[in-house]
């Protein structure tokens, strides 16, 4: 997570977007908590391989790992080289059983980690294979070939960006291989370069099959992001027992956080209004409001507001940043 995420500005200026809250909760939290269901034990330690975004934003990554009883290390990825250099930064926990994750990526699974196989590759079918790297596999569902959006039909299997190795150090090792041999390209190290390498070598790779994939990559697909999470995830702790209503109307499935004031308003279908903020003569749907946010005769929809934006007197479809007013 030490990308700028420019696709994702201006939420993105101040935290990583990892950090950015969908139906209340971080990204990168969500995330950790599914893969702590398909692997189905206790996580140990996780690093998060990060920029310099300060101590507000370290502590709260630290929190995400003690929440779920985990050790947390941030680790600085200084220089955008490639994701093989990004998961390297690592290398300190990079022992035994270990997983890789992009952290813009969330998905639900149905399938529980083999933990004796040498590694698997989260993957999900896709209409366009193209525009992914896909696996090709044999009849015996091992990974033969990786590659990287082809032109011609080879697979609709699509890589998601979550891996799981039996042997860290391994990884780790044909890791360090790629830095000291320089091979890269465009002057960024690949991750897909050290599966390869360990492919060739006999390491088996399999794929665990997603039941679906869901992308934080800009502001459209993270407000679909939050609709899917409030329709597969939705139950009453979603909509806080302290949110103060007059004439108000709430249409499930919602996320609404603590101390909420909304006054002769619509809030819903699939809107996530984050802590303290307030709503006044307006209608929101389907968005995402972070903490603080004040909106007053406005209708909202397929918006993202950034913490304490403030919005006045318009029907938009808008991306907020924080501490923003439109008027």
């Amino acid at each position: 997570m030490a990308g700028m995420g420019k696709r994702m500005r201006p939420h993105t200026l101040t935290i990583p977007k990892p950090l950015i809250h969908v139906a209340g909760k971080p990204i990168v939290m969500r995330l950790v908590e599914e893969i702590g269901k398909v692997v189905g034990e206790q996580i140990e330690e996780i690093a998060f391989v990060t920029g310099h975004f300060g101590q507000k934003v370290e502590e709260d990554l630290l929190a995400i790992a003690e929440n779920l009883g985990a050790k947390g290390h941030i680790v600085y990825q200084e220089v955008a080289l490639g994701t093989a250099h990004a998961v390297l930064c690592a290398e300190q926990i990079l022992e035994g059983e270990v997983i890789v994750a992009f952290a813009d990526t969330l998905f639900k699974a149905d399938f529980v980690l083999d933990t004796k196989k040498d590694s698997i590759i989260w993957v999900q079918k896709v209409e366009n294979p193209s525009a992914f790297g896909v696996v090709k596999k044999d009849a015996h569902g091992i990974i033969t070939d990786f590659v990287e959006k082809p032109k011609e039909f080879v697979s609709d299997e699509a890589i998601i960006g979550i891996y799981y190795f039996r042997d860290g150090e391994n990884l780790k090792n044909e890791l360090q291989y790629l830095i000291d041999n320089n091979i890269s390209k465009g002057g960024e190290y690949q991750l897909t370069d050290a599966l390869e390498n360990m492919k060739n070598k006999g390491l088996k790779f399999y794929s665990g099959a997603v039941r679906e994939w869901l992308d934080c990559g800009n502001k459209d697909a993270t407000v679909f992001t939050n609709q899917r999470i409030l329709v597969n995830d939705f139950d009453s702790s979603y909509i806080s027992k302290n949110i103060k209503t007059t004439n108000a109307i709430i249409v499930e499935p919602c996320y609404i956080g603590e101390n909420v004031v909304v006054e002769n308003s619509i809030i819903g279908p699939f809107a996530s209004v984050g802590c303290g903020s307030e709503i006044r003569n307006s209608v929101v749907e389907n968005s995402i409001l972070q903490e603080g946010c004040k909106i007053t005769q406005a209708v909202l929809t397929n918006s993202m507001l950034g913490q304490y934006a403030e919005v006045y007197g318009k029907p938009l479809q808008i991306s907020l940043s924080d501490y923003s007013t439109i008027n």
